[in-house]
């Protein structure tokens, strides 16, 4: 019986398995980087370590370290999670080396699926489908577009799509940096790249006795930067036969390495209706919560159970119902999904039947620069599909998120988008949909009214407060006196002036017909807009920042601009500033000032939360300064570069002669 696990992991999966195992009466042991001091995982736990640096490839993929502090601890098993070492054979048999219970399949199971490449010539002779691989070097214009993929890892890092030749030698570049970066391997492959092709997968679940369970199908076509975004099960529209033939394909799978524990079979369903085996990940992934639902099953209890030796029951459960899971992530979508960072002052979903938050972070907590963006997962079941869309939907636009910008908007429209409405889903959703997706809200008035809200709150904190400005400048001594305060918002840039007067009687708005001021507080106000009464709730922060949450108009993040702003910040014209906090991981080869360059040219790489960015040429001209190099750590509106546009030359016209 296990006693003591230690998961060997951080943030949202490693709070998931504390819970598993406090219900099963297991003590809890957590690792933490000094990124991570703090942070929810390891507050947590019943103990925790310390792993020294920030780096992930000195701490948490540190299996050594991890193994080490699991027996300082008193630990008797270990949890990979997902992620970082989870399949990483080479740690699985160090975990049993040291007399630990290895919570994950076989190492030999591990290693046979480790590498894609392998996997694939294991599954042919399985006589599962797959996709014909193509040696970049000899690639052809008949083979693209192409698919290069990190051999030794997932989450999307080490891809990248190929449409022209002239580029594949730069993306495999990028793309086998980014791997060895993210997993210590930096091997590529290629293969054909299936357009509106949809990511279905099937969950198993094997014991050391024989039995293999294929716990249905998950939909996870919904992708940006071929990393989940929304996952659904079962998956929606597949008729009997092409599901029979995944879970058969699944099983064959895993029988064929004598796999136990938790997996998951990923395949590519061509628009034909034509299944090929992608990869065998051989852990726990980040959506089975959707599994869980439907099967009302607790994955990481049945992990627990198998590594003691239990067997399963001959069949799995029926399956009840749909469930749908949003991932939540600190990034801008209308930015070319940039990363955010900074405090989180709030993160509240109100409980609901049927709707489940995993999540590695608290209100107070920070969120930094080092690993992955995602907050947390919002999961809704219900009995239908349509209900459960519905259900996570109006659950996302009401959570209270204060911090970080966050993809929550657009997961709300992908939710309600018809296509997706309609079970119409492929991995090209975003490419084709993501400007209607984040343009701005087609009724500017929603944000006049959140603007509105802020400015009567916060008049009413000042009177509360009874501050020199309220005394001097405020109402109370200048009734007559209409007082204005503009506010912009974020992201997306737009001011909204407000104009509102305070009378013995209470407060009224100018510039808005139709509206009427209801009741005022400091974190509250309610307006009545042509006979609805509306309802916005308010939090100030420090800097000026204030969130405003509705009732009915989702949530805005706004910013006070100040009445007399100072003298403006200044840069040269071209000058290139991070667009967010990281680390400089290359230049562009032979870059120097005085070069040549030109509109669009990639010139410098930036990472941060484990993926690369490209920092490009506004435009084509010369590069007058280069302020950073390989390894230099940024923060964001650093300046990284200079690039000096070129001038328009008129052509000088001839003097017409009369």
């Amino acid at each position: 019986m296990i006693s003591s696990v230690l998961v060997a992991n951080r943030g949202e999966i490693a709070c998931r398995i504390f819970r598993t195992c406090a219900r099963l009466g297991i003590t809890t042991v957590a690792v933490y980087s000094d990124a991570d001091t703090g942070a929810l995982h390891a507050r947590s736990a019943d103990a925790a370590v310390r792993l020294p640096g920030t780096a992930p490839a000195d701490t948490y993929l540190r299996g050594d370290l991890v193994v080490r502090a699991a027996l300082a601890a008193g630990a008797d098993a270990v949890h990979p999670g997902y992620g970082f070492l989870s399949e990483n054979a080479g740690f699985a048999r160090a975990v049993l080396d040291a007399g630990l219970v290895w919570i994950g399949p076989p190492p030999g199971a591990i290693d046979a699926m480790a590498s894609k490449t392998r996997a694939k010539e294991l599954m042919a002779a399985a006589g599962v489908p797959l996709l014909a691989p193509v040696a970049p070097d000899r690639a052809a214009e008949a083979d693209l577009p192409l698919l290069l993929k990190a051999a030794a890892g997932g989450g999307g890092r080490g891809m990248r799509v190929v449409r022209d030749l002239a580029a594949l030698p730069g993306e495999l570049t990028a793309a086998t940096a980014e791997a060895r970066a993210a997993f210590g391997d930096g091997e590529v492959f290629a293969e054909p790249y299936v357009e509106r092709g949809r990511h279905v997968e099937v969950q198993v679940m094997a014991d050391a006795h024989g039995t293999v369970w294929a716990l249905g199908t998950r939909d996870c076509s919904l992708q940006r930067r071929h990393q989940k975004v929304v996952e659904e099960a079962p998956a929606p529209g597949l008729d009997d036969a092409l599901r029979t033939a995944l879970y058969d394909a699944a099983v064959a799978a895993a029988r064929a390495v004598d796999y136990r524990g938790a997996g998951t079979a990923e395949f590519l369903v061509s628009a034909e209706g034509r299944p090929y085996f992608l990869e065998m990940n051989t852990r726990l992934q980040v959506e089975h919560p959707v599994t869980e639902a439907v099967f009302g099953i607790d994955l990481v209890a049945l992990q627990l159970r198998v590594a003691e030796g239990e067997a399963l029951p001959p069949g799995p459960p029926l399956p009840s119902g749909h469930a749908v899971e949003a991932r939540l992530y600190a990034e801008d979508p209308s930015r070319d999904w940039q990363p955010q960072a900074g405090p989180l002052h709030a993160l509240d979903v109100s409980p609901a039947p049927g709707l489940r938050l995993d999540t590695g972070y608290a209100a107070g907590d920070l969120v930094g620069v080092h690993y992955d963006p995602m907050l947390a997962k919002v999961i809704a079941h219900a009995p239908t599909r349509a209900e459960a869309v519905r259900k996570l939907a109006h659950a996302l636009e009401r959570a209270r998120v204060h911090g970080p910008v966050t993809n929550r908007e657009l997961l709300v429209r992908s939710l309600r988008h018809p296509d997706f409405a309609a079970g119409r889903l492929d991995t090209g959703f975003y490419d084709r949909h993501l400007g209607e997706l984040t343009k701005a809200s087609p009724d500017p008035s929603q944000g006049a009214l959140a603007a509105l809200a802020a400015a009567l709150a916060d008049a009413a904190a000042r009177q509360t407060a009874g501050t020199p400005a309220a005394r001097i400048g405020g109402w109370r001594n200048v009734p007559s006196r209409p007082q204005v305060k503009t506010y912009r918002t974020e992201p997306g840039g737009e001011d909204h002036e407000v104009r509102y007067r305070a009378t013995r009687d209470g407060f009224t708005a100018e510039g808005f017909p139709g509206v009427r001021v209801y009741d005022v507080r400091a974190d509250h106000v309610s307006l009545e807009t042509d006979g609805v009464l509306r309802h916005f709730r308010i939090a100030a922060h420090t800097g000026g920042r204030v969130y405003v949450d509705t009732s009915t108009g989702g949530s805005h993040t706004l910013t006070a601009l100040p009445r007399s702003p100072g003298p403006a910040t200044r840069t040269a014209p071209g000058s290139l500033l991070a667009p967010m906090p990281g680390t400089v991981v290359r230049v562009a080869g032979g870059l120097t000032e005085g070069a040549r360059v030109t509109a669009g040219q990639p010139l410098l790489w930036l990472e941060a939360m484990k993926m690369e960015h490209r920092v490009c040429a506004p435009a084509s001209g010369t590069l007058t300064a280069l302020r950073t190099a390989p390894g230099h750590q940024v923060e964001v509106g650093a300046l990284l570069a200079v690039v000096q546009a070129e001038e328009a030359v008129e052509e000088p016209q001839e003097e017409q002669q009369p």
